[in-house]
């Protein structure tokens, strides 16, 4: 089978040309940007082929721009030829065995009309605690192995193990807490897969905070409430996520008050995850906390920059199993992941899959300009504007300086490398260029700059303390 790009010359071409001009003023630089422009038209044996650089490029097109696309087409063809729409995957025969089966675009020139949303097939090779499993509403894809422990979780990992091997010895209840997105869910999760295969005769229930909330009131207007208490109280271990979520809510904390007892009293294992620590649950009714505090609190702090490299290396190898390409990237670009994207796992995921998304199996080509101008458009409405001052405050109160040393001519080390630091995180989270940082860094040169930045940047790489400073400052400067 011939496969080959459309001539540059043809009129191909000039119709897709065309077409992308007119997508590019409907759906906006940002978007037209992040899925169609890296789709490139091929020919295969005589027909024409739009190729979307990832799967998920090719979905996201046919959903949204499909049927535009195809109006657009039908009026600029002059041959009146149909169009296909395929991932690059699809089209080079690749991955045959593993890839989803094809999403069979109709003919652009046919205008389609709009599809129900398809549902994924369920793994043939899962557990059989799956099935249960998915009922409850757990993720299949976070598990143990899936889970990337670092000293800010370490402990909560080991615990969360041991609850799920049903060892003796342990606390009841556990609570875990921590911020949004720094691996609670997972954590739980992983909990509740592994204790189920452990244990297979072991009754395990895991549901939401506001799910409990939810199927509280329902059996109450149902006159269902005897069921549902036996439902959560035969449970050999309860898992309830988010539990912040019942605060302030009066019925529902007594329910899940004497729920708790009923399973403590009865050797039964609870585990739960907050936002806060209990201590911290002021809105909640002051027994339910005392019972939170009175087993094993365990806190899961944010990531180190060490542990947010490592959840970026296994997630691109988890996105590269899956699409059928090398789990390799540039390191340059993951640093710049890793220390832009401090405040969230969520979002240090969420940034490299949008990188994924626009560029595929091609993620090891990408450079460190290419990746920024990918993430800027969606970054840009959310990002806190950080001044150059306030860095230099930040930085001199982080080590005990004024912020007049942080612009002196002073060449101390105690000054120079705070200095280094301050210019190091302009260059990292604020706009400006090299030369306006040296400006506002007492009249230096774009070339000092230039050099305190790559100093910081070797340096961290060794230095544990430097890396954790450099965190907390950041942290500091965005909440």
């Amino acid at each position: 089978m011939a496969n080959r790009s459309v001539s540059k010359d043809g009129a191909t071409v000039e119709v897709w040309s065309k077409t992308c001009q007119i997508l590019r003023r409907e759906l906006g630089e940002a978007t037209f940007g992040s899925w169609l422009s890296q789709a490139s038209l091929r020919e295969q044996d005589g027909d024409v082929c739009l190729v979307a650089a990832t799967g998920v490029a090719r979905d996201w097109i046919r959903r949204h721009a499909w049927r535009r696309i195809g109006e657009l087409w039908a009026q600029n063809d002059p041959m009146g030829r149909s169009l296909a729409l395929k991932s690059k995957m699809e089209f080079e025969g690749q991955g045959s065995a593993t890839a989803a089966p094809a999403l069979e675009a109709p003919p652009l020139s046919a205008r389609p009309q709009a599809e129900a949303p398809r549902t994924a097939p369920e793994p043939s090779a899962a557990p059989q605690s799956t099935a249960p499993g998915r009922q409850q509403g757990l993720q299949e894809r976070f598990s143990f192995e899936t889970f990337v422990p670092g000293p800010s979780n370490e402990f909560a990992f080991a615990v969360a193990r041991r609850v799920a091997s049903w060892a003796d010895g342990h606390f009841n209840p556990v609570l875990f807490h921590g911020p949004y997105g720094f691996g609670k869910t997972h954590l739980l999760n992983a909990l509740a897969w592994e204790a189920m295969q452990t244990g297979e005769a072991k009754r395990v229930v895991y549901l939401t905070a506001e799910r409990f909330t939810s199927t509280f009131v329902r059996a109450i207007q149902d006159r269902q409430t005897a069921a549902f208490k036996a439902e959560l109280r035969n449970a050999d271990l309860l898992l309830i996520d988010d539990v912040h979520f019942v605060a302030g809510k009066q019925n529902t904390q007594e329910e899940l008050f004497h729920t708790l007892i009923a399973l403590i009293e009865d050797g039964r294992r609870v585990v739960l995850t907050a936002d806060r620590s209990p201590s911290e649950l002021s809105e909640m009714e002051p027994r339910l906390r005392s019972h939170l505090q009175s087993g094993l609190v365990c806190g899961i702090e944010p990531a180190d920059r060490a542990l947010r490299l490592g959840i970026l290396e296994r997630k691109l190898a988890i996105l590269a199993q899956a699409g059928g390409f090398l789990p390799s990237a540039r390191g340059e670009v993951l640093q710049f992941l890793a220390d832009r994207f401090t405040d969230s796992v969520r979002e240090l995921e969420g940034a490299l899959n949008t990188l994924i998304a626009r560029v595929g199996g091609d993620i090891a080509r990408l450079s460190l300009d290419e990746a920024q101008a990918i993430l800027r458009p969606h970054l840009a409405c959310s990002e806190k504007r950080v001044t150059v001052d306030q860095i230099q405050k930040a930085v001199a109160e982080h080590y005990g300086l004024k912020q007049t040393d942080i612009i002196s001519e002073r060449r101390a080390r105690v000054v120079a490398r705070p200095r280094q630091a301050a210019m190091w995180i302009a260059k990292q989270i604020t706009t400006r260029s090299l030369p306006d940082i040296g400006r506002r860094f007492g009249g230096r040169d774009h070339t000092t700059v230039l050099h305190a930045v790559r100093r910081i940047e070797a340096l961290k790489q060794d230095d544990a303390v430097l890396a954790r400073d450099l965190d907390a400052i950041i942290r500091k400067l965005r909440s």
